[in-house]
């Protein structure tokens, strides 16, 4: 059925960015009088891309409550029951398993494509990776293993995985899959202080083997090309049977290409045409992401500095933003 308002709404939206306006006026705003509970993970470095999106809520007229943060899996349950609206934190495809298990299809929806290509995968150092240790499968070896035994107990030490985040039962998979169980530990823990731990081993000309993701600051300061390198598997095998796209330019890392993508309870997408379409539009520079991420590693970490990044992103990239918001708006309420 023709719909005049919409016909209206996307012509005025039209406009709007075509004259260069960052602000829609009130008839526009299709989110007024609605309150958006947000749900995010305990990372503070995933800030960054919660509050761009929430910015352009606020721009649709919604207001947006406290985030709830919790760790992923409770993120998935809390939008299959209702508790929580939408997060922009699900990883594509490591947390379908959340995802299924919290309701699946029938409770909640992946929508859009927000931060592609986000990789994972066990890293070296630049001297183990020229010295020979290009793949995981190498540590099978009791002797190159113990090349990374820094407490001296005579296995590898993995700087892996937090429990409860999904790369943890890729890893121990891996472990079990390709015959690791005695010559490597998986070190797990708060990962920023895992992380720490190796990097200082790295900076005091030790070698390193860990775990990491992108968009994170980890790489950079560990630079993957410079003073580290991504190594292989033997072959790819995933939890449950899953089979999925594990290379990236020509090397198998061993987990899959993943997208981060917002995932929103479906009676709130129902209710909320305009938020369904700007979770649909929104697209962010993965590069953009680690940028960010490497100033809040370098000091800029409180929530007054995310709010500045936020702010410099969005006023660097306000043709973009104002686009996404211009889509939703036409998209009613």
């Amino acid at each position: 059925m023709f719909n005049l308002k919409k016909l209206i709404l996307g012509v005025m939206a039209a406009f709007m960015v075509a004259s260069g306006a960052n602000t829609i006026s009130a008839d526009m705003k299709p989110g007024k009088g609605v309150t958006v509970q947000p749900i995010e993970g305990t990372n503070l470095e995933e800030k960054f891309q919660h509050q761009i999106i929430y910015r352009a809520l606020e721009q649709l007229g919604y207001e947006i409550a406290e985030p709830q943060e919790v760790e992923y899996q409770t993120i998935h349950l809390a939008l299959g029951t209702g508790d929580g609206d939408f997060t922009a934190v699900h990883w594509d495809p490591l947390h379908l398993v959340f995802f299924n298990e919290s309701g699946g299809a029938e409770k909640m929806t992946k929508v859009g494509d927000y931060i592609a290509g986000a990789l994972q995968g066990y890293l070296v150092d630049k001297a183990s990776y020229e010295a020979g240790v290009t793949n995981l499968g190498d540590l099978k070896d009791p002797e190159v293993a113990k090349r990374f035994d820094a407490d001296g107990n005579g296995t590898a030490d993995l700087a892996g995985c937090v429990p409860g985040w999904g790369c943890e039962r890729v890893i121990e998979h891996h472990l079990t899959e390709f015959g690791l169980r005695d010559t490597v530990t998986h070190n797990q823990g708060a990962y920023n202080a895992v992380i720490a731990e190796t990097i200082a081993l790295q900076q005091a000309g030790k070698p390193i083997i860990y775990y990491t993701w992108t968009p994170y600051w980890v790489s950079g300061v560990l630079v993957p090309g410079d003073n580290v390198e991504w190594i292989a598997v033997p072959y790819s095998s995933l939890p449950d049977g899953r089979v999925a796209n594990t290379e990236f330019m020509g090397k198998d890392l061993g987990f899959e290409v993943n997208s981060l993508r917002v995932v929103a309870n479906n009676e709130f997408l129902s209710a909320n045409p305009a938020a369904a379409k700007l979770f649909e539009v929104a697209k962010l520079d993965i590069n953009d992401v680690s940028a960010q991420n490497k100033r809040m590693r370098d000091g800029e970490d409180s929530i007054d500095d995310i709010a500045r990044h936020v702010d410099e992103w969005i006023s660097t990239n306000q043709e973009t933003f104002d686009s996404w918001v211009a889509a939703a708006a036409a998209a009613g309420g």
